[in-house]
Formats: structure tokens, C-alpha cells, sequence
């Protein structure tokens, strides 16, 4: 998969607007590998403080534990690049933000910093969404290639994605 360019970018961030727009929907974001580049492509669409409410970078695990609630346990047990942690990310940004949807991203955008288990462009999602019942959360793994840029930008359209009701 190549890296998408702005436009496809944008247009994916415009789409996801105008479907939160529609039904009354706020979104916010947690991110790690991305350091806030789904947060800044949803606030370039003109109009997004109607939908958009706000974004955490938390790049450090302390950031992680400290402003979304992810557990030191998890970081420990599964670490930062896991489904465990992803979805605590997108459940502590749903339940700090009051919004309706959370998208977090947690991944390894390289070149350094990778292992053999987590290797650079390998990288969680989680969708944390507000029910009447009180809240669903889904989570998808994906490895991507490319340099950092690359990685990061295919993150970023990936998380989007996730944001377009099917």
C-alpha cells in the first residue's frame, strides 16, 4: 500500500465530517504513532468544532496511563503496540471527552523502535463508540510499509476509515 497524498486524506477527513455532522455525532482522538495527525486532518475540514471536540497525543506510556486511563498493568502484561492498550486508549478518550466515537492509534512508525514481534509499521486501532447501554469498543491490527512518513499517513487514512459508518 503507497502512501496516500493529501487529497485522499482530506477526503476522507470531509466524508467522516459531513456522516458525524449528519447524525449529531461528536469524535475525538487518541493518538501514539500518528502524534496527532488524525486530530489535525479532521480539524482542517472548515466546520469541524461542530463535530470535532478534541485530541490526545499521548506518545509516552506515562502519557497513556496519566491522561487516558490505560492501565500500568496493560502496558506491562501486552505493552504499548497491542490491543489491550489500544482499546483503553480509545475508551479513555471516549469516557474523558464526553464525545460519542474515539479512534486511538498505538504502532510502531519506525525506523527504529521496532522488535521482532512488533516491527515498524505494525500498528493497533480501536473505536470506542457511546451506546444507551453504555459503550462498544472494536479493535483492528494492520502492518503497513514504507518509510515513517508512509507509515504514518497509511495510519492515519486507516483510522479515518474506521471512522466512515459502514
Amino acid at each position: 500500500m503507497s502512501a496516500p497524498g493529501d487529497t485522499v486524506l482530506n477526503g476522507l477527513a470531509v466524508r467522516v465530517g459531513a456522516q458525524l455532522l449528519q447524525r449529531g455525532l461528536r469524535v475525538a482522538t487518541a493518538e501514539s504513532c500518528t502524534g496527532g495527525l488524525v486530530a489535525k486532518l479532521l480539524t482542517d475540514v472548515p466546520g469541524s468544532s461542530q463535530w470535532f471536540d478534541c485530541g490526545y497525543v499521548t506518545y509516552s506510556n506515562e502519557a497513556k496511563q496519566r491522561d487516558l486511563g490505560v492501565a500500568a498493568e496493560t502496558l506491562l502484561a501486552h505493552g504499548a503496540v497491542s490491543q489491550q492498550t489500544v482499546t483503553q486508549m480509545a475508551a479513555g478518550a471516549l469516557s474523558r471527552s464526553g464525545t460519542d466515537r474515539a479512534v486511538a492509534v498505538s504502532g510502531v512508525a519506525g525506523p527504529d523502535g521496532g522488535t521482532a514481534a512488533h516491527p515498524a509499521g505494525d500498528v493497533w486501532f480501536a473505536v470506542a463508540t457511546r451506546t444507551a447501554q453504555g459503550m462498544t469498543t472494536h479493535a483492528r491490527n494492520h502492518r503497513f510499509s514504507g518509510d515513517r512518513d508512509a507509515i504514518r499517513r497509511q495510519s492515519a487514512a486507516f483510522a479515518l476509515g474506521l471512522l466512515v459508518a459502514p
